[in-house]
Parts: structure tokens; C-alpha cells; sequence
């Protein structure tokens, strides 16, 4: 299955294994509770998923990387203890906590959950001294005589034989104790992700000709050549760094992320092309509503494949602004919920424990599980408001609760200003966007191959698809009706290959 599929099924897992009957009692008991078994090709996002998984969950993760490890890391170490029996004392081994149940209870205390996933990942390529530990652990749940707590739900991961020497195949006997998923690349799955996550334009503009460059893992006489999802994603932050310290990226730096030398060489030569292009079409310009009779003209003679890199830049841009709108958002509502607390009790000095609490709150969320950058950036921003706010209340003194929470709606009235701002500013480049694209792909009304790209993309971004369902856009309904997207998805990715062929 892809790995859009396993996520759900893994989600589905967890919320069956951590659900309850009337009585408290798990409605699948311990016993019948088989790890989850992930199985794909290096790099393809299966950690990834498990930190989303234990994210929209809301509980705790702790993951683990088994070739990093020891027997006695994962074990514990032998102790010597003595206990009697028929009145005779003997000397047993025992063995003291495993690192990684005491990083479970670690995980408890710092976040405060108590349910959460253990993640173990490579746990087909360990060494041979530990073989039996993993088996165990798959088995009974436990590392020596030290059992997983209740709450947790054991997934796990690995690599099939032939991406890795090191595997060693499981048994009949583990493999009838585990829920193995098997996941395979999928293109079409990671774009969803790529757009919402921001990966570069470039990347996403050169994939969508060349989409049998997504993945590959192959052996050749001159040694292993490949390139994986976590490879573009990688790259993709590298770039984006680069590019705002003012560094190059030339074809070297390229194939040390994508380790396929034609792949690399490919790509390089497009980045070219690409950079060329943003160059010729600002798209600052585009979205600010300006219109230069040279764009236009260029536009008019541009080949198919410009033309897509045209809407891909264009979309990069529009990203960052519905993400910047989302985080202000956020932050707003986090704050709103603060005060909404404060109002209803009523009492001086209120605003500094609501604060407070809103504080461990964030940061323990943060430590339970992965979040996003830009879920990460609005709380930190939320974070900075509620800090500031009280040093101004401390420094103020304010004699009643109604003096303190006038102070606080009065500051609170500068963050909706400045969230309406980010949203206005996020309509408005939907709409110049819209506007550019209608004059150069819908002629007399009729939307081209672009236009269609276009519509599709933002239905399928997450930031773009909430800014649209929250603020409304009339002329993507239009498009949107008229297109019936998902239908034509399939069709516009064939021209554009075929495009790229030419």
C-alpha cells in the first residue's frame, strides 16, 4: 500500500488499541495487541508518519534507532541479586531497566501522557547479539523482564532484503505475532505532503515531469546509486537555507543529497532553467497584481514546460503566505483561549497562572510529539505574547481584575489586527494570482492544462484548501466546479510528462 494508506491504518491501530470499554478496560486486550510491523524501501517516510500518527493522536512518541544500540542498552545490564527458596539462598541474574523503557516513563513525566507509541525503527538489521532481544520484544512486549507499559502501542519498522545486506528475516512464529503493513512509493501520496510542507518549487516543478525520478534505489558495478523521499525532502531545506544565506547550489551539492548521478545531473540542469525563470517572471510582482507587458509577452511564446515551472513558482508563493496566515491564526486562538479563561474567573492576577499553564501546556504537546515548523512557529509567537503581556501587567499594577483584563482586550485587539492583516494579504495574492492566470490560461473563459494544475494544487495543499474553506475564494468555486479536479487530475499529469518528453 502507499504510504498514505499505512498512515491511516496505523492510525486506526492506535485509536482500537487505546480505546476503552464502560469500564476502563482496553476493548482489545494486551494479549491480542500485535505490534505493528511497517516494511518499505529506505527513506520513504516511515518515521515521519509515526511522529503525525502520535501528533493527531494527541499522545506521546518515543522512538528509537535500533542499529544504534547495544544488548545492553536495549537489555539492561546483568546484576547479581539473591533470593531464597525452601529456605536456601541462591544468586540470580538480573537485568536493570532498558534505556528504552526508562525513556517511556522519561516521556510520561516530562509530557505528562500516559499513552504514546514506541517507535523501533531498522529493527530488522540489528546485530546478531540482539536478534533475540527484538524477537522478545515483538513477542511479549517486553526488553528482559522489563515490560512495555499499558497505554503504549509497540509499532516498528524495516527495510526488505534487498535494500539492505544486513536484514535478517523473521520467523513464522514472530511474524504471526506482528500486523505487518508493507509500503511502497507513491508519487502522487508524497506531493500532498510535499506542497503542505513546503518543499521547494524547484523539486516539485522537476518531479511532476519526471516523476520515475521520485524514487530509486538500484546496485550497479560502480556501487549503489539512489534517491528517496527523505533525499528531496532533505535537499529541499538545504536549498531553501542556502538561499537565504546567499549561497549556491551547484551539482555537486546536489548529488550529495540525491545519489544517482544522472538523477542529479538532471535535476541541476533544470535548477538552472528554473532559476532562469524566476528571474523572468517575478512572481513578487505577480502576486502584488503588477503587470509587465514583457511577462506577458513571454508568457504568450513560453513552451508547455515553462509554463507549469510558471505555476509552480506561483504556488510556492501563495504557500508561503496562506502558511503565514495560518500561524497568525493560531497564535490568535491560543491567545483568545487564554483570555476567554481569565474573563470567566474574574479574579486579579488571573491573566499570570492562565499564562502559566498555557506555557507547560505548549511545551509539553511539544515534547510528546512531532509537530510542524509552522505549528512550532505559532506557538513560540504565542508564547512571546503571553510573555510580554505579563511583564506589562507586572510593571503596571493594576488595582481591579476588570483594569487588568481592559489592558489585556486592548493588547489583544493589536494581534487581530495584525491576523486580519495576514489573511487580507493572503486573499489579495489569491486573487492577482487568479487574475494572471486568467489572462494567460483561460482564455475567453476556457481553463487550460495551467489553470487546471493550478486549481488541483491548491485542493490538494493543506494551508491553501483551510485558507479557502475559512475565508472563501470565489474564483477558485468557480474553477473548482467547473474543472472537477480530482477527475482530471490523472489525464493533466500525463500531458505534462508527455510535455517534457518534447
Amino acid at each position: 500500500m502507499n504510504i498514505k494508506r499505512a498512515k491511516e491504518e496505523i492510525r486506526n491501530t492506535v485509536k482500537a488499541y487505546l480505546a476503552e470499554d464502560e469500564s476502563g478496560r482496553p476493548l482489545i486486550s494486551r494479549v491480542h495487541q500485535r505490534p505493528v510491523l511497517l516494511i518499505g524501501a529506505p527513506g520513504i517516510g516511515k518515521t515521519a508518519i509515526m511522529e503525525q500518527t502520535a501528533h493527531e493522536c494527541g499522545i506521546a512518541l518515543v522512538a528509537y534507532t535500533m542499529t544504534h544500540h547495544t544488548r545492553q542498552s536495549a537489555l539492561g545490564l546483568p546484576q547479581i541479586c539473591r533470593e531464597e527458596f525452601d529456605g536456601r539462598q541462591y544468586a540470580m541474574t538480573e537485568y536493570t531497566m532498558s534505556e528504552i523503557i526508562a525513556s517511556i516513563y522519561r516521556k510520561e513525566k516530562e509530557t505528562g501522557l500516559k499513552k504514546g507509541i514506541l517507535f523501533i525503527d531498522e529493527i530488522n538489521c540489528v546485530s546478531e547479539t540482539l536478534t533475540p532481544v527484538m524477537l522478545q520484544f515483538l513477542q511479549e512486549k517486553m526488553f528482559g523482564s522489563h515490560r512495555v507499559p499499558d497505554g503504549w502501542v509497540i509499532c516498528a519498522a524495516g527495510n526488505p532484503p534487498e535494500y539492505n545486506r544486513s536484514v535478517r528475516e523473521f520467523d513464522v512464529v514472530t511474524l504471526d505475532r506482528v500486523k505487518k503493513i508493507e509500503v511502497e512509493p507513491d508519487y502522487a501520496v508524497w506531493r500532498e505532503y510535499a506542497r503542505s510542507a513546503g518543499i521547494h518549487g524547484s523539486i516539485l516543478a522537476y518531479l511532476d515531469a519526471r516523476q520515475e525520478n521520485f524514487y530509486k534505489v538500484e546496485r550497479t558495478p560502480e556501487g549503489q546509486h539512489f534517491v528517496t523521499a527523505r533525499g528531496w525532502e532533505d535537499l529541499s531545506e538545504l536549498m531553501k537555507a542556502y538561499e537565504k544565506t546567499g549561497l549556491a547550489i551547484d551539482d555537486e551539492v546536489i548529488g550529495e543529497y540525491l545519489q544517482d548521478p544522472n538523477i542529479a545531473e538532471d535535476f541541476a540542469n533544470f535548477l538552472t532553467m528554473y532559476r532562469k525563470y524566476e528571474e523572468l517572471y517575478n512572481v513578487t510582482d505577480i502576486l502584488s497584481g503588477k503587470q509587465s507587458e514583457q511577462v506577458d509577452v513571454r508568457v504568450g511564446q513560453a513552451p508547455f514546460d515553462e509554463r507549469v515551472s510558471i505555476v509552480s513558482m506561483i504556488l510556492s508563493g501563495l504557500h508561503r503566505a496562506f502558511a503565514e496566515a495560518w500561524i497568525s491564526d493560531r497564535s490568535t486562538d491560543i491567545l483568545f483561549g487564554v483570555l476567554k479563561k481569565v474573563q470567566k474567573e474574574g479574579v486579579k492576577g488571573a491573566f499570570a497562572k492562565r499564562a502559566r499553564e498555557e506555557t507547560d501546556s505548549l511545551r509539553h504537546q511539544r515534547l510528546a510529539s512531532g509537530m510542524s515548523r509552522e505549528e512550532e512557529t505559532a506557538d513560540d509567537l504565542a508564547l512571546s505574547q503571553l510573555e510580554k503581556w505579563n511583564a506589562a501587567l507586572a510593571g503596571r499594577n493594576f488595582e481591579t481584575a476588570e483594569q487588568e483584563f481592559d489592558f489585556l482586550r486592548g493588547e489583544f485587539s493589536v494581534v487581530t489586527s495584525q491576523r486580519e492583516g495576514a489573511l487580507d494579504a493572503a486573499g489579495k495574492k489569491l486573487v492577482n494570482a487568479f487574475t494572471f492566470l486568467e489572462r494567460h490560461f483561460a482564455p475567453a473563459g476556457v481553463p487550460g492544462p495551467e489553470m487546471v494544475l493550478f486549481v488541483t494544487e491548491l485542493a490538494a495543499g493543506y494551508y491553501s484548501l483551510w485558507f479557502i474553506e475559512t475565508q472563501g475564494s470565489e474564483q477558485f468555486d468557480h474553477y473548482n466546479a467547473m474543472l472537477k479536479v480530482d477527475a482530471g487530475r490523472e489525464k493533466l499529469q500525463d500531458r505534462i510528462r508527455a510535455a517534457s518528453l518534447l
